[in-house]
């Protein structure tokens, strides 16, 4: 199977450029949702770059899946 990390991340940057077109557009529930979206594809590309699989769309779950090293180095930077 190949990795689709750079994938995800490329769609999670599209999403984000969305969320601050529609923030200065006043669409601010669709900049919402585009911002969630990227977030949500941002980490699911760092699962699939460890090698791992990726399930659901709660942000919280799917950085708690992450290896302890990766989450506190992200908390970190904060």
């Amino acid at each position: 199977m190949s990795n689709r990390s750079f994938d995800w991340l490329n769609q999670g940057l599209r999403d984000l450029e969305q969320a601050k077109d529609s923030r200065l557009a006043g669409r601010y529930e669709l900049a919402c949702f585009a911002s969630y979206q990227a977030a949500e594809k941002a980490i699911k590309a760092l699962h699939l770059h460890l090698g791992q699989e990726a399930w659901g769309h709660v942000i919280a779950r799917l950085l708690a899946e992450l290896p302890t090293t990766v989450s506190l180095e992200l908390i970190e930077k904060g």
